[in-house]
């Protein structure tokens, strides 16, 4: 026990006020937060009464204001929370056992033994249609204000006059950011995204589809090119089939459909020709005066903290209030943000249907998580936690306030669906940031809200945002990346104030004046990711908070993606023999193909190498990696890599430098997808071709930089190799930019140097897509056999079309007997040889990140009826032995295979040792068609 009990002489100078460093939401609230951090002993005068601190309480998180008894409700916003494990103190540090792991994970010292209180269980909430407030709208101004904009002849006018690349699927995101880059002013802006490029129908189809359509529609866009790749389901044809289908009006700007069919170059050129005339005529648009009415704004948050529904979120939807009171828009989203405030957005609602259907939309969402065995708690993440936002409680009454107390719920829409009408309108999505702007920028939003805690650094690319910040401490490290310093209301400037000026604000931005997001020229998009959407299997039940009564353990491994022992299907040679007394199994019968020299392994070896010896091993590149933790700092990641790149930050030891962007880590449900992020993540850090890697986080994701620390510490690896940045805490752009050079510049390492060696001191990956001859087939076999028979290793994937052809298994295994997986997804091997990669989906990215993330080191790739992306990390090397492919896109293919298996087999190691050798860069790598996806697995959702 501790003495929380009034001291009795505390020092005068020590002690401080309450109202200096406590902050009550609520006048009836039983707990404060704090202001600023409290350390152990801290002496606080409550009303004339001295309290000393018997923890410490960092700032956001709350302590006792008013004595509670055991089993008693926290209050904040006169919301319970949580319930007092103890009686608890004035002074006392309120902490549950998810936010006291997640402080302690810290470092934090002066913290409790015990968490002092528990969460509030999530009850369905109960709708009293008989107590329901269908009030009134708030009222209209006199005379409506105008902005000056760009009119459209559908819809609202637009803020923004760009001219937009939007690709259909991930196939198509590196040919559009590509193509936007080669127009390289900003005003062409490409739309690249991760969605749709899977074989099969992908499961947010609809979402998909009503997302791009919405897209090509919104008020913002002066002209649009849609590109697809041909063959591929999610296409031009299917938006416009979509968009007949539903109502949808017809695109009325500049606009073509374009298929690429060629070379990625001569696609480029061509793809150019159609957007060159558009420029002149989108330029030569100039904004009018036009009615607020047409300012519809889209309310977000992330990067949340206890602040959040103190200051910014009430700014924001105050500011909302005004503009729904010009005749505008506000739209509401994040489902999952809402869960625990329901009673509070439905205070003031248009009708009893709008009531209901709110219902069911956040009761749908919790039973679809509940389908993955995940819950709404696992909604904030480590840094909303360690911000003080404990649980979903706290978070999503903080979220609601952006719903102004005087404004009505007008409207319920899905995801990406068209605006029903004027006012309020709520959209349902995940509570991921990038996931639900998409879903507002398609319902037509022109602008948007974006408030954060933490300094969330976010833009659309043609949609500006405005952000404000929740403290002026966060604001002053931030300023350069913050709109608004909402933390003024923290510190005595009236809220009436506050929103005159931030609604002057809105004004000038949806006039033209560049948000600090467009100034940093930071943008990424990342519509509502693929992820299943079936009813959970027998033997799983769901609780009515969506909680599941089946252990993840119990679950199929391909659903938990769980590691395997990771045995080879045959082990490699090594000199001559494979050490450890164990024996390799027995080279199968050689294929009547004439490859029998090949197979042999004997008179015809894999070409000889030119590697690198680089600190004890030998490697084809010596890579200087920058891996952000999550999506929001993966576009600053690739600045930065391209920044070092240019200006040499690490000189000599390193080949060149790369940053790895993705849409996971933060927005995303945890348990098996999380463990699949983290291994993936794990195995670039650790992957052979890693000379020097820093991580970059954004400051308030779930897996942050603390967070990867303890997942090296358990694989076993020094935390101290490698570089760690915060774009949040190192102050911003400039400040983390400095932090990243000055750490690759800190090390005197020698310049890796040329070594003369064979393919078999690499991993090789195997992969064919589209249609493969007898001959093809033998021919990878052969390849795979001799740079295993070499001492090297080749990776398949469970679900590609070598491993499921039964005449490349019987060339290289001598059986046509089906074989499963020896190592998870993205996990690495201990024992050299032929490996199979279980892959949860057929997206072409996420397969070769796994395979990257298992330490393969090349990739060789058989195309027939298209080509590949390359990935960003690992060399993606393609070639066909295919007459029509060869004559349609042979301008992207690396090397044409003819002939026999042998003669074929030729080809694709001579190929894959002058890539090794840095003699020849892949086509895919050097015209810029690159990406990098990780996948979430089968039971992976966002949140």
């Amino acid at each position: 026990m501790h003495d929380s009990s009034p001291t009795s002489q505390p020092e005068a100078e020590t002690m401080l006020r309450f109202d200096e460093i406590g902050v009550l939401p609520e006048p009836g609230d039983n707990v404060a937060i704090s202001s600023r951090r409290l350390e152990t002993g801290t002496v606080i005068d409550f009303a004339g009464t001295p309290v000393t601190l018997p923890h410490t309480v960092l700032e956001g998180h709350r302590f006792v204001a008013r004595p509670v008894a055991t089993g008693e409700p926290l209050l904040s916003w006169n919301t319970p929370f949580a319930r007092a494990l103890r009686d608890l103190a004035i002074g006392d540090y309120v902490c549950t056992p998810t936010s006291l792991a997640a402080v302690s994970a810290r470092g934090v010292e002066g913290l409790p033994a015990e968490p002092s209180a528990e969460n509030e269980p999530l009850d369905p909430y109960e709708l009293d249609e008989s107590a329901l407030n269908l009030g009134r709208q708030v009222t209209s101004v006199e005379q409506p204000g105008t902005f000056l904009g760009y009119p459209r002849e559908q819809g609202p006018a637009g803020t923004r006059n760009h001219v937009v690349l939007m690709a259909t699927s991930s196939r198509s995101s590196g040919f559009v950011t590509e193509l936007a880059r080669r127009f390289g002013d900003g005003f062409v802006v490409p739309v690249a995204h991760t969605e749709g490029g899977e074989e099969g129908t992908p499961n947010n189809l609809s979402f998909l589809l009503a997302t791009l359509a919405g897209f090509a529609l919104n008020p913002n866009v002066g002209a649009v090119l849609i590109v697809d790749t041909e063959g591929e389901l999610v296409s031009g044809q299917a938006i416009k089939d979509f968009m007949a289908e539903h109502g949808y009006p017809e695109i009325r700007v500049p606009h073509a459909y374009f298929t690429r069919r060629a070379g990625f170059e001569a696609d480029l050129t061509a793809a150019g020709r159609l957007v060159e005339p558009w420029l002149p005529i989108v330029a030569a648009q100039s904004r009018q005066e036009v009615p607020l009415a047409d300012l519809w704004i889209g309310l977000q948050c992330g990067g949340s903290d206890a602040f959040s529904g103190v200051s910014a979120n009430p700014l924001s939807g105050a500011v909302a209030r005004e503009v729904i009171r010009h005749g505008g828009i506000a739209v509401l989203a994040e489902t999952d943000e809402l869960i625990g405030a329901e009673g509070y957005v439905l205070k003031n609602v248009r009708d009893l249907p709008t009531a209901r259907r709110f219902l069911e939309t956040v009761q749908s969402f919790k039973e679809r998580v509940g389908w993955h065995g995940h819950t709404a708690e696992g909604n904030p993440s480590g840094g909303n936690v360690y911000r003080g936002l404990y649980n979903i409680v706290l978070k999503s009454v903080g979220a609601a306030r952006k719903l102004d107390r005087d404004v009505r719920l007008d409207h319920v829409i899905d995801y990406a669906e068209r605006m029903p009408g004027h006012g309020f309108v709520f959209m349902d999505s995940p509570g991921n940031d990038l996931e639900s702007v998409a879903g507002q920028v398609a319902s037509g939003c022109n602008l948007i809200f974006f408030t954060t805690g933490n300094g969330s650094i976010t833009n659309f690319p043609f949609v500006p945002t405005l952000k404000f910040v929740t403290t002026t401490t966060r604001y002053d490290l931030l300023h350069a990346e913050m709109d608004v310093d909402a933390g003024r209301y923290l510190t005595g400037t009236p809220m009436d104030e506050l929103t005159d000026e931030t609604f002057a604000l809105t004004v000038q931005v949806a006039s033209g004046q560049p948000s600090a997001g467009e100034r940093a020229g930071h943008s990424q998009v990342s519509i509502w990711r693929n992820w299943r959407q079936t009813a959970p299997r027998p033997g799983i039940s769901i609780t009515p908070d969506g909680r599941t009564t089946r252990p993840l353990t119990d679950l199929p491994p391909e659903d938990r993606d769980a590691p395997l022992p990771g045995t080879p299907l045959m082990l490699a040679a090594s000199a001559g023999s494979l050490g450890d007394g164990v024996e390799a199994a027995p080279a199968p019968e050689a294929p009547a193909s004439g490859a029998a020299q090949l197979a042999s392994g004997g008179s015809a070896p894999p070409g000889a190498v030119r590697l690198l010896r680089v600190d004890e091993r030998v490697v084809p590149e010596a890579v200087g990696l920058i891996l952000p933790t999550s999506l929001c700092s993966g576009q600053i990641a690739l600045r930065l890599a391209a920044q070092g790149e240019v200006e040499r930050w690490a000189g000599d030891a390193v080949t060149r430098m790369v940053a790895l962007p993705h849409t996971e880590g933060c927005g995303s449900s945890g348990g098996a997808s999380e463990e699949t992020f983290a291994r993936t993540m794990l195995g670039y850090l650790l992957h052979p071709n890693t000379r020097m890697a820093l991580l970059l986080e954004h400051g308030c994701e779930k897996t942050h930089n603390d967070y990867f620390r303890s997942r090296l510490v358990e694989a076993g690896a020094d935390p101290s190799r490698f570089g760690w940045a915060s774009i949040q805490a190192d102050g911003g752009l400039d400040a983390v930019t400095g932090r990243v050079r000055d750490w690759f510049g800190s090390f005197t390492l020698d310049a890796p140097q040329e070594v003369q060696s064979t393919l078999g001191e690499l991993t090789i990956a195997l992969e064919a897509r589209g249609p493969l001859t007898t001959e093809t087939a033998e021919a990878l076999a052969l390849t795979g056999r001799e740079i295993v028979g070499a001492g090297g290793s080749v990776v398949l994937s469970s679900r590609g079309a070598l491993l499921n052809d039964e005449r490349f298994r019987y060339a290289a295994f001598g059986s046509i007997t089906p074989i499963g997986p020896t190592i998870a997804h993205g996990q690495r091997f201990t024992a050299k040889g032929w490996h199979v990669m279980r892959m949860p989906g057929t997206d072409w990215m996420e397969t070769v990140t796994g395979f990257g993330a298992g330490g393969v080191q090349q990739v060789l790739a058989h195309v027939a009826s298209g080509t590949l992306s390359a990935q960003r990390f690992v060399p993606v090397i393609e070639f066909s032995s295919d007459p029509e492919t060869v004559a349609q896109y042979g301008d992207d293919l690396d090397a044409v295979a003819s002939g026999n298996a042998s003669e074929q087999a030729a080809v694709a190691l001579e190929t894959l040792a002058a890539v090794a050798s840095r003699q020849q860069v892949p086509k895919a790598v050097a015209s810029g068609n690159v990406g990098f996806q990780i996948t979430r697995g089968l039971l992976g959702t966002s949140m």
